[in-house]
């Protein structure tokens, strides 16, 4: 791997760190601590939250009526997330432990915490549990992929991609035959040793 994409890697782990320092800062501003992985507000912070919750009445008055009609169309996708989420389990439980890679953690990807916000009625902390379970599973499954395209085929495209995922900066360049055939093992190897992602 060229120098050049060693540093901008690294660069990206470094933004990356600036991101979770960032939000380490908005904690305390917002005034919340995690305990047990689930967000605490102080008591005053939790009053004037629920002082800003608008009612379920409120709410469902002031959309337009065709986003209220676009509603069982979002909620079609269900389905097809769950059965994401169960083909992606199934398929890491089976093919994983034969290659030989780590397992993606479901819980790094499926976050759903903002229905512990108070200031959201019972119908936005629903749509913040289905966008967090159907967003979670599509980085899920995303990973999952990252792991298996490095696996059996960790060559960069010769077209730009739009929004590459993690594991794709360390490819071999696209018509480098020595350097696939060189680096593949180590790139298989790599993929054991994948924690925290």
């Amino acid at each position: 791997m060229s120098q050049t994409v060693d540093t901008l890697l690294a660069r990206i782990r470094e933004l990356q760190q600036g991101l979770q320092d960032e939000l380490e800062e908005k904690r305390a501003e917002f005034r919340y601590r995690l305990v047990a992985g689930r967000a605490r507000f102080e008591e005053e912070v939790l009053a004037r939250h629920r002082a800003l919750r608008v009612s379920l009445l409120g709410f469902l008055a002031s959309p337009r009526p065709l986003f209220i009609l676009t509603a069982p169309v979002i909620y079609a996708l269900i389905l097809p997330v769950v059965l994401l989420d169960l083909f992606v389990a199934i398929y890491q439980a089976i093919c994983f432990p034969v290659y030989g890679i780590d397992k993606v953690r479901r819980g790094d990807h499926v976050v759903i915490d903002r229905h512990q916000l108070a200031y959201l009625n019972g119908l936005q902390k629903l749509n913040c549990i289905y966008c967090g379970y159907a967003n979670g599973v599509l980085a899920l499954a995303r990973e999952v992929a990252a792991r298996t395209e490095q696996y059996w085929c960790p060559i960069k495209h010769a077209r730009r991609v739009a929004d590459p995922h993690a594991l794709y900066g360390n490819f071999t360049d696209f018509g480098d035959a020595e350097g696939f055939r060189a680096r593949q093992s180590a790139l298989r190897s790599d993929l054991r040793r994948i924690r925290g992602r």
